[in-house]
């Protein structure tokens, strides 16, 4: 009779174990629920996005221009050959450059081509223009100076005033104006490389860079601000009773200074190189 209750109780015991695992979320619902919820995910960024079911999220591996770039190698060119590009030839690929990088804008072919609204971008490196504004002006590589286009004007350049010139507070606003406004120009950069590798949803991409001498730039002088931007800068922001820090924005204020000496003052254009030497100061292409 023990036996028997055993028994019983066995196959009772085995019972619920097998209803536990058929009631139970076995590896297959586990992926069935994962692939309706990217479903719905995908049918959400569709209806909000209008055209994108990955929220405008383009990796390069799923875009076979970029894949078929790579495999194909970095185009180099020199900006006389990136002109070439500028759409004029219908058997060549739409290329613009941005701070030395070249990328392919031939899906934007309606506003890059000739009679285009952009077309003054294409062909060339006009990265001065992208800050700046100035898309007929200042549609070259060379952006340096203008970071004050985002400097308040009230702030006095570095050619009318010295240091010796300025109270300590005014001093410090002025570093801090620069060291802020050059970031602007990192911000407005990042910005528009986004744009261009594609990840706000151009069908754009990378294809290379132009080989340039950086020392045929930093032998031109450096280009004023053009009317448009000028008149853009901020109105008058210092305050008198602020202390403001020399943090690491000020210092790279500095390095700008000191570029503006070595171009602008060649008595002391010896003392300037040994200062921006010793400060680290780095290439524009290395921002």
């Amino acid at each position: 009779m023990a036996e028997a209750s055993e028994k019983t109780d066995r196959k009772s015991n085995s019972g619920r174990t097998k209803s536990e695992d058929n009631t139970g979320i076995g590896i297959i619902d586990i992926f069935r629920i994962i692939a309706g919820l990217l479903l719905l995910n995908c049918i959400a960024s569709y209806f909000v996005t209008g055209d994108s079911v990955t929220w405008n999220y383009r990796p390069w591996w799923i875009r076979p221009n970029i894949l078929a770039a790579r495999l194909r190698g970095p185009v180099i060119l020199t900006d006389n050959e990136l002109l070439q590009y500028d759409g004029s030839n219908e058997s060549l690929p739409i290329y613009l450059a941005l701070n030395g990088t070249i990328f392919d804008v031939t899906a934007g072919q309606r506003i890059y081509a000739p009679g285009g609204p952009y077309n003054v971008f294409a062909g060339r490196d006009a990265t001065r223009a992208y800050i700046t504004g100035c898309f007929k002006e200042d549609s070259i590589a060379d952006y340096r100076g203008v970071e004050w286009t985002f400097v308040p004007t009230d702030v006095p350049h570095f050619v009318d005033k010295s240091d010796e010139d300025l109270s300590e507070a005014e001093r410090g606003y002025r570093y801090e104006m620069v060291g802020l406004a050059l970031e602007e120009v990192d911000k407005t950069i990042a910005h528009w490389q986004k744009v261009f590798r594609g990840e706000t949803g151009k069908d754009y991409f990378e294809v290379g860079y132009v080989q340039r001498d950086p020392k045929l730039i930093d032998m031109q002088p450096i280009r004023p601000l053009c009317t448009a931007a000028e008149k853009k800068r901020p109105k008058s922001k210092f305050d008198k009773t602020k202390k403001y820090l020399r943090s690491e924005r000020t210092k790279r204020a500095k390095k700008a200074q000191l570029e503006y000496t070595r171009l602008t003052n060649p008595a002391l254009k010896e003392e300037a190189e040994k200062a921006a030497a010793g400060a680290g100061v780095k290439g524009h292409d290395e921002i």
